[in-house]
Formats: C-alpha cells, structure tokens, sequence
C-alpha cells in the first residue's frame, strides 16, 4: 500500500526500495525486546531516523551524484510520516503541525548522530539515550550494544557501492548482542 500512495510524481522507485529497507530494518523484533527501544508510534518513529540517517550518511558519501536520492528519500518518510497520522486519526489541522515537529525532530536528531560518530559532541550512547530512550530507563549495557551496532552498520554501509545505492538497494548489519550484556 505505501508504493500505491506515494507513487507520485517526483518520488523514484530507487527511493521508495530504500525507504522500504529502511523500513523493514527499524522494525525488526530485536530493537524491542533485546534493545529495550519502546515499541510505540515514537519509539519506531526514532528508530526509522535513526536508520534514515545512516542511509542519508552513506550517501552523503557519494557527493552530488546521490544528492537527488537522498533528498527523495527524506520526503518519502515525511510523506509516509503525515499517513501514518492520519490513519492514527490525526485532523488535519493537527497533522501539519506535527509533521513540521517531526521533521525538526528528525534533522535534531541528524545533526546529534553525525557529531557523536564523527567524535564531535556527546558520546554516541548518551545521543542514543536521548533520542530513542526518552525517559524510559535503560541499562549500560543496552546502550553500549546498540552504539556498537550503529557503529558497525555506518561502517558496513560505507562498503556498499553506489552501483547497488542508486537502484534503491541497500542492507543492514543484524543487531550483535552479547558483549555488554553477558559481562564480557
């Protein structure tokens, strides 16, 4: 159903492909239960961005070449971000206003990430903390297992070559846990 509605003008294949990995990636049952990130509308809300991000890292990457796929990639997730709350039931007047609060959420969120991974600002835990945790308590070492994972999926997406990036087409690392979490 999400191809149907944003088949639209302006919105490419290639970028509805990743959105849909990206997609599939932040809801994998491993977040919740063993990563602690709350199953709720905010919780996968920023574990998508959290996901989007690291894409839009890679790309990045690439420099103007993959400038237009990225961009296209931010408004599919906006786009799917106003249906979701109007399917929540969100009035019209009410979804704007929660979209743009979503969307400044979103490149806060960004702009949090790239310092803490390129070693700029707070550690990349205490970002994780923040942005997906909220208030809800979570332990060490949760935190430090899901910064160990989005350290290796930015490092695993580094290796992905454009080729396979602008036909939409792009993989996670599986979430390794155990380290933090057995003591070791």
């Amino acid at each position: 159903m999400l191809k149907r509605f944003l088949r639209k003008p302006g919105f490419s294949d290639e970028g509805l492909e990743l959105y849909q990995a990206i997609v599939a990636q932040g809801r994998l049952p491993v977040f919740y239960s063993d990563l602690s990130v709350p199953d709720s509308v905010d919780g996968r809300f920023d574990l998508i961005t959290l996901h989007i991000f690291l894409a839009l890292r890679r790309l990045k990457r690439e420099g103007a070449v993959a400038e237009a796929l990225g961009q296209d990639l931010t408004e599919i997730f906006f786009a799917d971000m106003d249906l979701n709350l109007r399917e929540l039931g969100a009035s019209d007047i009410g979804v704007g206003r929660r979209v743009k609060r979503m969307i400044e959420g979103f490149y806060g969120r960004a702009l949090a990430y790239e310092a803490a991974l390129d070693g700029q600002g707070d550690r990349l835990e205490e970002v994780l903390a923040r942005n997906l945790y909220g208030t809800t308590e979570v332990q060490e070492a949760v935190l430090v297992d899901l910064a160990t994972y989005v350290r290796g999926a930015d490092s695993h997406l580094l290796g992905l070559v454009w080729a396979d990036l602008s036909k939409g087409r792009i993989d996670f690392p599986q979430p390794c846990l155990g380290m933090s979490h057995n003591g070791g």
